[in-house]
């Protein structure tokens, strides 16, 4: 039997990305950071979105092929 390997990486969750992100955004704004940490915070917010985008695609796919499957059965 395989096993999968340990990593100390949590999994990534979206409601925390979206909390990241916002937090990026005040921070921002707040015009408080230095702006070589502007600079580093937005390519954070960045890598954060597009993760989200993904995760949300993906989502998506998902429920269209539960919907496409529900509209083949006859008995639905």
């Amino acid at each position: 039997m395989t096993k999968k390997p340990v990593t100390n990486k949590p999994e990534w969750n979206y409601e925390e990305a979206v909390a990241e992100i916002e937090a990026i955004a005040a921070q921002i704004e707040s015009g408080a950071l230095p702006l070589e940490a502007v600079f580093t915070q937005f390519e954070v917010a960045v890598k954060q979105l597009r993760q989200c985008e993904t995760f949300l695609n993906r989502g998506k796919e998902r429920m269209d092929l539960l919907i496409e499957t529900l509209e083949d059965d006859p008995d639905f």
